[in-house]
């Protein structure tokens, strides 16, 4: 099976904002579909079934699977961690649409950064309007189920891409409307964190 131009930018649609949300579990998932022949990878991106990638992103993923459910420290890596999945996504788009003229590639490398940097700031955003709660809970949930959601959605989008972009498409959509929320919660929490200092 080799995807068609337009199933192809369903699955960027689809990695793109998986990555945003934990891109070592999204290129371990690409990683091990296409090594077991479920995904057929773009040419550009056949490295990712490689098992040293496959094992580093495994790795950083059970960091990530940790560090990522602490309070408060979830907020710093998931600062620093946006000049990480954002740029990375991107480069996922660039090199999957090498065989595109530069035009497209360089659309399809901007709307992968773009659509990865909806998911990164909405999950950061969240994170920052939960983490002061006194309960660690919420926080353990949100991240299983971030996780959850970048692997189900990148294995979706090698079976089903028109599927994984719709419910991607529902996704950005819910977070950007939700984004006024979204400011109105970080700027509490730092009003909070000045009032602490």
């Amino acid at each position: 099976m080799k995807f068609t131009g337009n199933e192809l930018a369903a699955l960027l649609v689809a990695v793109s904002f998986a990555a945003g949300l934990n891109v070592y579990a999204t290129v371990a998932t690409l990683g091990l579909l296409a090594h077991a022949g479920v995904l057929p990878l773009p040419p550009g991106l056949h490295m990712l079934a490689g098992w040293w990638v496959i094992s580093a992103s495994a790795a950083l993923f059970a960091v990530e699977f940790f560090a990522d459910k602490v309070p408060a420290f979830d907020l710093i890596w998931n600062a620093l961690h946006t000049f990480i999945r954002v740029p990375v996504a991107a480069l996922l788009a660039y090199q999957a649409t090498v065989a595109l003229s530069p035009g497209e590639q360089l659309a399809a490398t901007v709307a992968g950064g773009l659509i990865a940097l909806v998911a990164h700031g909405g999950k950061t955003a969240v994170r920052a309007a939960v983490t002061p709660s006194p309960e660690p809970l919420s926080n353990i949930g949100l991240s299983m189920g971030e996780d959850a959601l970048a692997v189900s959605l990148t294995w979706l989008a090698s079976v089903h891409p028109y599927w994984a972009a719709a419910i991607t498409t529902a996704l950005v959509a819910v977070t950007v409307v939700l984004v006024r929320w979204v400011v109105r919660a970080l700027r509490a929490l730092f009003r909070g964190a000045e009032r602490a200092l």
